[in-house]
């Protein structure tokens, strides 16, 4: 009867003791998400997601790619600029309408000629 009763008890502790912890868990979530929600960082990456989604979808919008610009953005651009062309099969970049024709070859028009690239 005492192994029982001391074991009824360990059990009772453990349980109290998860969901004081679970509690804790749960606060630290809602805590971590209300920071992110309203932080500075957050806003600016949804403008910047909200910018991107636009060029996405416009062909005619310039994407230009600077000397100055880091590796991350390159990167971005360019993956922006890949997607045009395969989504629209014309893309500006760099002030230069590029197309893609239907062989998946890259050409730019020079004086109303096709020059391949």
């Amino acid at each position: 009867m005492n192994i029982f009763l001391i074991f009824l008890v360990l059990v009772i502790f453990i349980m109290i003791y998860k969901n004081i912890n679970s509690k804790k868990l749960k606060k630290n979530n809602l805590f971590k998400f209300k920071t992110k929600l309203l932080s500075k960082e957050s806003n600016i990456e949804k403008i910047f997601l909200r910018e991107d989604e636009k060029t996405t979808s416009n062909p005619n919008i310039n994407i230009s790619i600077e000397s100055y610009d880091n590796e991350e953005v390159i990167k971005r651009k360019s993956n922006i600029h890949r997607a045009r062309l395969s989504k629209f099969k014309k893309s500006m970049l760099n002030d230069e309408l590029i197309y893609m024709d239907d062989d998946q070859r890259i050409y730019k028009y020079i004086d109303g000629n096709r020059q391949y690239l």
